[in-house]
Parts: structure tokens; C-alpha cells; sequence
């Protein structure tokens, strides 16, 4: 039917799904005018016609379907002639069948913007017959269409594939503005998306007995505002505001706040202001202290660069050692923890572990990201090699969509380390706002070094023009050699996903420490993990084909242990798994029965919490003598206790 091209009118076109359905189809977008009052839904539908090289005409500055009137529709018409289709899904919140509190049909205020759309038809279509608008279970309603601006016939779509037309006696809610709440793809400006599913609510009968007030609440925390910023609305607007009038309110909030609190106590936030200042000079005076202390004893760990640890794969050992007669192994041990530690932590970290030499690595001899760390083991250095297939090694071998949209001023090849958390929509978005008016040469020197800057901190990738984003968890997993989808799951958050795997090992590095194992342990091997995480030994042993027979897992970490245990079921081990949640829990007694009944432990292996270690942590920095760094004495003392009950059996 146009075979030269398309003209669509596309209301509530939220991300674009219709027109990515007919560039799909092969149809041409000759015109297309897009109503959507989602700022994040119109980037995302720009974003994508631009990469996907539309060469016809996209108008998206008509932002409320409410301002889409006669004259702006007249103007269009001259523009591109007449509207070939017309499709849309006006907000669904007051029709779907999991709205148990609001469910309204078309006479709630959600549901003007319906009526808008039927004004669009009207102002654009011919004359026809009476349609029917079919709304799941609701009334049907028929509109009629009339004010014929067009002569050329038009097709018109409502999200569930009926004709739509214009009633001519539509609710005198309609005279009212439609409020920037509603649209299709506004779930974080209005109450989010109520699907057509079942959802897990309470039974009616608990909700009749109800006060008003606490349904209102209710009513409030279900369209996904907290509960505690739903009180404040109430009290803030008064006990007999109407609910538009709350929902009003807490999206200005919304769009008023310049940080991520919502509401927020003034005093509260003066004192937390009070207590970073008085942090960060605690910080100065204890870096001051440690400056004053530098001529009077040097215990510094000098870095190796480059950070190549004891030799890499197809190159010759750069060091050979002797290790003390109480570190030679079995039991084997391996401690690992971050290279960039304050001034004599190494040096400690060796001393209570037989004096034996770190090995500091970066990973990015072995991945495309780098990971700086320091390892303590009594493992021989011969005869290592490293996992196959060996994995990509730069950032455009990982994620080849990239380097069609790779700035030539960003000159990464490698990302930097992966971190706990992640880059926020408001940083990408800035970054996409100062690369605007320079599509056709490079922008200047200080925002190249800024954009570079967050780049480099966050770990962001070009995925589309202009358009940084950061690394999804999939992604990660990948850079860390960990399988697909890994930490997917299982209820596990994508906060979680992303501490989990920022706090975890780096596998093939690992996998190459440990790869000396696999002849000497033909059978399997039994190993004490502690603060295992994710399972980055376990992962590494099992690729290098390493029978695990018997394995104890220490972790803290509730979503860490079930991402693990998922893994163990799917890989289909084996072997036995016990895992303790409480490092400090391990006591002697309990040693001694598991040792009892697996016959001793062939590898100890584990990094304790590098909270107080970590260069990022500018608060509270404080060495072995931290809160949670300090766990690297339950490492040494469980060594010395397998080391000592394996003695006497």
C-alpha cells in the first residue's frame, strides 16, 4: 500500500515500538510526528532513528497530547500531507485488571488523555461510521467522528488493534488539562505500569476494613511512591485532598529536587554536611600523620610496573623463590586482596603469611579490564598455563557493536576496574548534553577531558551516537570470566549483582595461579573457601577441568551464597558443598570435623574485604586495623588451624 513511504501520526509513541515495527516490515518513515511526554522515552526514540539512519522526517517536540490541537495539526497536514496511519495505546492505569484500587475505566482523569486522542482523530480523519473502542471489560463506547479536515483516507490503531473515534459526548472531565503524570512510558513520573497480570495484593476484605487515610496510603504505595514520601504528601497537602492533588505534588518534588533525596529535613541535611567536613579533616590529619612518618620508618610495598606478577603466559618466569619449610604446602593456600593498599598493609599481610613474597597482577594482561592485585600463595610457579579461549583483550574485541559510535578522542583500549557500583541516568545524560551541537567535529579540550574523566571512572561505553552508557551486569561477567548470567536471577537485585561482582576475582588471572593444580590433583580436590563470594575460585577451578570433590564455603553475603549455590546446581557438580555463613563461626572444633570427615583440605583460598583497604574508600581507610579489612585475621588464623589439625592426622 506505500510502497514509496509512510506518513504516521504516532500518540503515546512512548520508545517507538510502532516504528520500530514498521522499519522492520520494510516500510520507509517518510514523516512521522511523535507524541510522547516522556523526556527519557523521546531520547531513547531519537536515539534509535538516528543510529538506525532514518532519512525521512521525525517532528518530537509535541511532548502532551493535550497541546496537540487543530492549528498544530493543520500545520503538520501542509507540512507533510495527509496522515497515511494514525496509532497509539492511550495509559492503560485505570483499565488494567491489576488495578484492584483504582480501576476507574474511562471516566478517571487517567483516562483523558484518551479523549485527547480521540480529538487528534477527529481533527485528521474523515467521516466514517461509529467504531467501537474495546477496553478490556469496560463499558464499549462509541465515539463519533466529525470536523473533517482531511479527504485522503487515514488508518488508525488503538493499542488493541480497534478503529478509534471521537465521542460526541465526551465527560466534562475532558475541559481539564491533561496533566503531565500520564503517558505511556511515565512510570517513574506517575504510578508505574499496571500490567495485565496478576499481582500479589492483599484480599478485598483487608483493604474494606481500611481507614480512609490508610487506604489512601495504600492507593499511594501501590502506584510505586515510598510510603514514608506518600505520609509527607497527605500531611503536606491536607486529610481531604484528592489523590490528583497528592500525585501532583510528589511528582513537583520529583522534578524539584536537585539530589537524590526526596524529601529531606534541613537540619538533617546541615548535619550531614557537618559530618563529612569533620570526616574529610580527619581524613587530611591522619594522611598528614602518615607523611610525618615516612623519614621515620619506610615500610613501604614498592609496586612492580608493569604489574606482571611472577611471569605471564608464553614468557619466562621473572623470579624464582624459596618458601619457608612451614609454607610449603599441602595444604596449599592463596590470599588474595587490592594491590593499591596503605603503607605497610602488604608488608603485614606477608609477615603473618610466612614471609612469602606477594605476587601483584593487573588483570588486564589477561582481560580487557584492568583489576590491580596482590597474591600471597605457596603454589609451585612451573608449568602454569593459562584458560582457553583465551578472552578479549581490548575493549572493541569485547563489545565490537562499540566502535562504530567510538569517539576518535577517546583513546581507551582498555576499561579500568570494575567497581561495586555504577554510573547514574543523570551522568550519561549530562555527557550526551555536552556532546550536543558537535555531531560534525570534535568538542574542545576541557570536554573531551571531562567526558574522558567520567568515562574512565565509571567504565562507559559508546552505544549509540553521543550516547554513554555503563556496563550492564552481563557484561561484567564476561570481562570477569565468569559464565552468562552468572549472577542472574534467583532474586537477586542488579544492586546486588553489581556489589557481588565487583568485589569478585578476576577468573582467568586466577585460573593461571591455579592451573599448576590440575596434574596434581587428577581426582579432585577439596578446598576450604573463605569470603568466596561468587564463587571465583570455584569458577576457575572448574574450567581448568579441576574435579571439585569437596568444597566449604565462608561467605556473609546471603544473595552471594545463593548465586553460588545456583551455580553449583547447574553446573551439575558432584561434589559435596557446605557452606557457613560467618567467617568467625569457623571455630577449631568445627575444623576439625570437617577435616574429619573429607580427609584434610587440598587449597585454602580466599581474599578477606578490602573495604579499609581500597583507595576509594576516603572515610575510613584504615588498614588491617578496619572493621571489615580486619577479617584478614580469621584467614590466617583458619590456616593455621587446618595447617595444625592436618599435622596430626
Amino acid at each position: 500500500m506505500f510502497p514509496n513511504g509512510i506518513s504516521v501520526l504516532s500518540l503515546f509513541s512512548g520508545i517507538g515500538g510502532a516504528e520500530i515495527a514498521l522499519h522492520r516490515l520494510g516500510i520507509p518513515l517518510k514523516n512521522v510526528a511523535t507524541v510522547e511526554i516522556s523526556e527519557a522515552s523521546r531520547n531513547i526514540f531519537r536515539s534509535w532513528w538516528e543510529q538506525s539512519n532514518q532519512k525521512g522526517n521525525l517532528i518530537d517536540d509535541i511532548c502532551d497530547v493535550k497541546k496537540l490541537d487543530r492549528k498544530r495539526l493543520q500545520q503538520l497536514i501542509n507540512s507533510f500531507g495527509d496522515f497515511d496511519l494514525i496509532i497509539g495505546g492511550s495509559p492503560c492505569n485505570n483499565l488494567s485488571g491489576s488495578n484492584r484500587y483504582k480501576r476507574d475505566g474511562i471516566q478517571d482523569i487517567a483516562l483523558l488523555a484518551f479523549q485527547s486522542h480521540m480529538q487528534v482523530e477527529s481533527a485528521s480523519c474523515p467521516r466514517s461510521p461509529q467504531a467501537n473502542y474495546d477496553t478490556d471489560g469496560s463499558d464499549d463506547l462509541a465515539w463519533d467522528l466529525e470536523d473533517v479536515v482531511t479527504t485522503e483516507p487515514v488508518a488508525t490503531v488503538s493499542c488493541n488493534g480497534e478503529a478509534l473515534a471521537e465521542s460526541p459526548d465526551s465527560p466534562p472531565e475532558c475541559e481539564r488539562a491533561c496533566s503531565d503524570l500520564f503517558s505511556s512510558e511515565s512510570a517513574d513520573d506517575f504510578n508505574y505500569e499496571l500490567s495485565d497480570s496478576d499481582s500479589d495484593w492483599a484480599s478485598e476484605e483487608k483493604v474494606d476494613n481500611l481507614s480512609e487515610k490508610d487506604r489512601t496510603l495504600k492507593l499511594l504505595e501501590t502506584m510505586g511512591y515510598p510510603l514514608d514520601e506518600a505520609a509527607i504528601a497527605m500531611d503536606r497537602c491536607g486529610p481531604n485532598a484528592s489523590i490528583e492533588e497528592m500525585t501532583d505534588y510528589l511528582c513537583a518534588a520529583q522534578m524539584a529536587r536537585s539530589a537524590d533525596a526526596f524529601f529531606y529535613d534541613r537540619e538533617e541535611e546541615q548535619n550531614k554536611k557537618r559530618r563529612l567536613f569533620e570526616e574529610e579533616n580527619r581524613w587530611k590529619r591522619k594522611k598528614e600523620k602518615r607523611f610525618e612518618r615516612i623519614d621515620e620508618c619506610d615500610d613501604t610495598t614498592h609496586l612492580p610496573n608493569p604489574m606482571v606478577g611472577f611471569g605471564l603466559p608464553d614468557t619466562r618466569l621473572v623470579v624464582k623463590r624459596t618458601l619457608p619449610e612451614a609454607a610449603i604446602g599441602p595444604p596449599y593456600f592463596y590470599y588474595e586482596n587490592v594491590a593499591l593498599a596503605p603503607r605497610g598493609v602488604w608488608n603485614t599481610i606477608a609477615r603473618f603469611l610466612y614471609e612469602i613474597e606477594p605476587e601483584f597482577v593487573d588483570s588486564k594482561f589477561f582481560s580487557a579490564a584492568a583489576r590491580k592485585r596482590g597474591y600471597i600463595h605457596n603454589l609451585p610457579l612451573n608449568n602454569r598455563f593459562p584458560l582457553k579461549p583465551i578472552p578479549p583483550q581490548t575493549i572493541h574485541e569485547a563489545f565490537p557493536s562499540t566502535k562504530r559510535w567510538w569517539p576518535a578522542w577517546d583513546r581507551r583500549t582498555k576499561l579500568n576496574c570494575v567497581q561495586t557500583a555504577t554510573a547514574s541516568a543523570k551522568l550519561t545524560e549530562r555527557i550526551r548534553k555536552a556532546l550536543e551541537g558537535w555531531e560534525d567535529s570534535d568538542p574542545p579540550l576541557k570536554v573531551q577531558h571531562d567526558i574522558i574523566h567520567e568515562c574512565k571512572k565509571w567504565n562507559l561505553v559508546w552505544v549509540g551516537k553521543n550516547k554513554a552508557a555503563p556496563l550492564e551486569p552481563d557484561e561484567i561477567e564476561m570481562l570477569l570470566g565468569f559464565p552468562k548470567n552468572h549472577t542472574r536471577g534467583g532474586g537477586i537485585s542488579r544492586t546486588e549483582r553489581y556489589r557481588a561482582l565487583g568485589n569478585s576475582f578476576q577468573v582467568d588471572t586466577v585460573a593461571y595461579h591455579l592451573s599448576v593444580l590440575k596434574d596434581m590433583y587428577p581426582n579432585g580436590i577439596s578446598v576450604l573457601s573463605l569470603f568466596s563470594g561468587i564463587g571465583g575460585a570455584e569458577v576457575a577451578l572448574d574450567r581448568l577441568g579441576i574435579l571439585l570433590k569437596n568444597v566449604v564455603t565462608v561467605e556473609i553475603s546471603e544473595a552471594s551464597r545463593s548465586i553460588f549455590r545456583s551455580w553449583w546446581e547447574q553446573s551439575n557438580q558432584k561434589g559435596n558443598l557446605i557452606d557457613i555463613s560467618d567467617v568467625q563461626k569457623l571455630d577449631a572444633d568445627k575444623l576439625e570435623q570437617l577435616i574429619s570427615s573429607f580427609g584434610g583440605f587440598d587449597l585454602v583460598i580466599g581474599g578477606s574485604p578490602c573495604n579499609n583497604i581500597s583507595g576509594s574508600n576516603r572515610v575510613s581507610r584504615d588498614g588491617l586495623e578496619g572493621k571489615h579489612s580486619s577479617l584478614f585475621y580469621d584467614y590466617f588464623r583458619i590456616l593455621n588451624q587446618v595447617k595444625a589439625i592436618m599435622s596430626k592426622t
